[in-house]
């Protein structure tokens, strides 16, 4: 299957119309936490729309070559910024739900914090089978679009930008499964 690739203006139109389910769905979040690298920009547009602040945690699965390392390692976590998020409503970002692998590890980290509640958003959702699980303490979870699994291309990872709109213009786009 040929690699998707998605335009700025393709995640920004995603990234509102999830904020507009969120909303509708009386979760209100107090809080993002974006999962990087892939989560900081789709959670940055979502705070455009529910205004509450951002806090980020990096977690690596891959190594340079692309490996899949045996389980989530932290780059990058909240440390004091923990103790803010106790009994807050919490809304986990993510650009891609793949193996499940990171979302899993980063759930089950936050909710050791005792969140109010804890909600999980991702622009994609690939439709295959995942490693990972969402915990059932996880109040919703939200998919911007369901994906066939391909290769996703994310205009922030894009070296020539005018090249990857392009290309994501002139694609034809997956209907969901």
């Amino acid at each position: 299957m040929e690699p998707i690739a998605f335009s700025y203006s393709d995640i920004h139109k995603t990234v509102a119309e999830l904020a507009e389910r969120i909303q509708a769905s009386g979760f209100a979040p107090e809080a993002i936490v974006a999962i990087g690298s892939g989560g900081y920009i789709p959670a940055r547009i979502m705070k455009t729309y529910l205004l509450v602040p951002i806090y980020t945690v990096g977690i690596s699965l891959y190594l340079e070559d692309k490996t899949t390392l045996p389980s989530p390692r932290k780059i990058q976590w909240l440390d004091e910024v923990e103790k803010k998020l106790t009994g807050k409503r919490i809304l986990l970002i993510d650009e891609v739900d793949d193996s499940r692998t990171t979302l899993e590890y980063c759930i089950r980290e936050l909710l050791r914090h005792q969140p109010a509640k804890l909600g999980v958003a991702v622009l994609h959702n690939k439709q295959k089978e995942k490693k990972g699980v969402i915990p059932g303490e996880v109040a919703a979870y939200w998919a911007g679009r369901e994906l066939p699994n391909a290769w996703i291309k994310y205009p922030w990872d894009a070296v020539e930008i005018d090249v990857h709109e392009l290309n994501a213009r002139n694609q034809e786009q997956p209907t969901a499964l």
